[in-house]
């Protein structure tokens, strides 16, 4: 996917193999801090559908009434804190978990990390411009609700729209509800109203809007065997008042009682607690309330995807599994290749670009010159080599693994024929085999030449799972257009929008290497550079900025500050020959008049920028004979069993493959 492509840098290169063996290829994930999480920003311009951690404002405001007396140390935090391990419910495992009444959590950061997460999934669900509408409308609403006398507060609502799936529906449901508690969602006949929460507001003026939004999170998340605690309150009038509140509004599903806490001033005062009722977990949620209960589950959650061949090492986050489990089938996991260490509870999943890069330790081997270089010193070719990228970085290409290397059908191609909305055609490539006699090959070639996919769901090995959920569905409605439609929508969305995003990276990379070649490493009129404005009011596309001519005359900016658009519906394009170079490219492939919405699949793709160039952090190495003791003399390395071991340091979103590709000068 990348031969005759651009590079940033002019050394000569050299030539080797990598990945002889998964253990020449060790990738270890760049872990955020816990203690930073709250305050992630992106540390690059790409977004991806599965994840995004920008936070925006929760429009939670002062409220009107305050409590007479101060609150407690665990009024502030004790809603979704983290306990010690031994206080932490081994059910919850790797998941959510709620804190033991007394503990004190930091102040602010659970609503930060929910807002965080809660404000990817809106947007990888209504894409920026809509989850960006959203947010107004919640805000506006919470501005009209401290208006005296504004009677259509209560009736204001918002429309997000069709949404067909029923999944999407119920993660739709449950991200507005957590980002804004005093939200509440409701669908009519596949449209989803969002409007202002009636109870949310009343709980407002018994207690504080704090407490009123933990209740409400602590409502929606409804984990069971969890407890909430309103602040000390040692009125009891007020008290019934709130227990009255509860019982009358969620009797069914809660109870309340009062309990004896200490207070700020070691003196002892009643606080209410709040905690499930054993039968309402079978219990259906009311309009505002809970969806039906569902089996337990277990879900991994992680950061990063992986390269297949190699050694990596990354966090995980297994819900409903005990620690002690997980130690107990160790043994078992190692001998299917997986070794799990430091194992321990946690309280919050992760999400896709949680990380803050990935640490590569490589081995080249079989190194020898390119066959038009007459040097015969290949120990500087590679010190020049490492050098030169180390100072200048190298073209950020998205790498060939995200393309399916060396299939018969690539995956942009198939995401082509979905933007096209050519079903059945996206369908046969996903089906095309490749050249080798085995089942799953074997299975795809007989699905092709009969269509019937009943047949071929029992020729495909259990592994083959998104293969299988598509053959039921075209099993059911037939391999016409809106079979296979259907087909698509039955299997999971990030697995759907993957083959749409590999055609916008395969555009990004003919676009970056038409970048370079028209233009080079000066920064030019037109083109895009992205502001390092941490300002969470200013739009994506505000923070950037077209370059001007006065601009492109003063060298204001450096290549490393261009940026190039992922195509999609929200994005704006260079005003140079690049621009008009991405409308041309767009036109080969019938895409002039592509809106980016593919509405019978649920599919959204607002867009991206991405760095033309990236830096490589942390770069050495160093040569090794395959022979303990063997010194390379001479400066010459004509010995196959010379290897280049090469350590360095990526951001998210950057491929070692590529780095290594600018390195070198040869493609893999």
């Amino acid at each position: 996917m990348l031969r005759s492509f651009s590079y940033v840098t002019d050394h000569t290169g050299f030539c080797g193999t990598i990945k002889n063996s998964a253990s020449d290829f060790v990738v270890t994930e760049i872990e955020v801090p816990e203690h930073l999480l709250r305050d992630t920003r992106a540390e690059s311009l790409q977004k991806t559908s599965e994840a995004q951690l920008e936070p925006s404002s929760l429009c939670l405001q002062q409220p009107k009434k305050q409590r007479t007396e101060p609150p407690s140390p665990c009024a502030e935090g004790c809603h979704g804190g983290a306990p010690s391990p031994s206080e932490r419910d081994p059910s919850c495992a790797g998941g959510d978990c709620s804190a033991s009444p007394n503990k004190k959590q930091p102040e602010g950061e659970p609503e930060l990390r929910s807002g965080l997460e809660e404000a990817s999934m809106l947007d990888s669900l209504l894409g920026k411009p809509m989850s960006e509408l959203l947010n107004k409308f919640a805000c506006d609403l919470k501005d009209a609700w401290d208006l005296e006398n504004n009677a259509d507060a209560a009736t204001r609502e918002f429309s997000l729209g069709p949404i067909l799936d029923k999944k999407d529906r119920a993660d739709l449901h449950s991200a507005v509800r957590q980002k804004f508690p005093f939200l509440v969602t409701v669908t009519k006949d596949n449209e989803m109203i969002v409007k202002g929460n009636a109870d949310y507001r009343e709980l407002c003026q018994l207690v504080t809007e704090k407490e009123t939004s933990d209740f409400f999170k602590f409502l929606d998340a409804k984990i069971e065997n969890s407890t909430f605690s309103f602040a000390p309150d040692g009125n009891k009038e007020h008290r019934k008042v709130v227990h009255h509140f509860i019982n009358r509004k969620f009797g069914r599903l809660l109870e309340t009682k009062s309990f004896t806490v200490t207070d700020v001033n070691d003196q002892p005062n009643m606080s209410i607690m709040v905690r499930f009722r054993e039968k309402s977990w079978s219990r259906k949620r009311s309009a505002g309330g809970f969806q039906e209960k569902q089996d337990l589950y277990t879900d991994f959650s992680y950061t990063g995807i992986k390269d297949k061949k190699a050694i990596t090492y990354q966090p995980m986050v297994v819900k409903k599994v005990t620690p002690e489990r997980l130690k107990e089938i160790g043994s078992k996991m190692e001998k299917k290749g997986m070794r799990i260490h430091n194992i321990h509870s946690a309280c919050q999943h992760l999400r896709l670009g949680q990380l803050k890069g990935n640490h590569f330790d490589i081995v080249v081997r079989d190194l020898k010159h390119h066959s038009h270089d007459s040097s015969a010193d290949l120990k500087e070719r590679i010190s020049e080599a490492m050098e030169n990228v180390e100072t200048k970085g190298f073209v950020n290409y998205y790498g060939p693994q995200r393309f399916g290397q060396g299939q018969n059908v690539q995956t942009d191609q198939i995401g082509l024929a979905l933007l096209n909305e050519k079903m059945v055609k996206a369908v046969k490539l996903f089906f095309t085999p490749e050249d080798t006699d085995d089942p799953v090959n074997n299975a795809k070639r007989y699905f092709l030449q009969t269509e019937d996919a009943k047949g071929t769901l029992v020729m495909l090995p259990e592994f083959k799972v998104r293969e299988k959920m598509l053959l039921r569905a075209l099993n059911r409605y037939g391999v016409n257009h809106e079979g296979c439609t259907k087909g698509w929508l039955n299997i999971p969305h990030s697995m759907r929008i993957f083959y749409i995003h590999a055609y916008c990276s395969k555009i990004w990379n003919e676009a970056a290497s038409y970048r370079l070649k028209i233009y080079g490493s000066k920064v030019v009129e037109g083109d895009l550079v992205f502001s390092e404005e941490n300002d969470e009011s200013v739009s994506l596309n505000d923070k950037v900025h077209v370059v001007t001519a006065p601009e492109e005359s003063a060298n204001k900016y450096s290549i490393k500050q261009v940026v190039l658009p992922m195509v999609g519906h929200s994005i704006k394009y260079p005003s140079n020959k690049v621009g008009q170079w991405y409308h041309e490219r767009l036109s080969k492939d019938e895409l002039q008049m592509c809106k980016f919405r593919v509405s019978p699949l649920q599919l959204n793709i607002p867009g991206c920028y991405r760095p033309i160039l990236k830096n490589v952090q942390n770069l050495s190495y160093f040569l090794e004979g395959s022979e303990k003791g063997i010194e390379i003399e001479d400066n010459h390395l004509n010995a196959p069993k010379v290897s280049l071991h090469v350590s360095f340091d990526l951001d998210p979103s950057c491929y070692a493959t590529v780095c290594l590709r600018e390195i070198m000068k040869c493609d893999f």
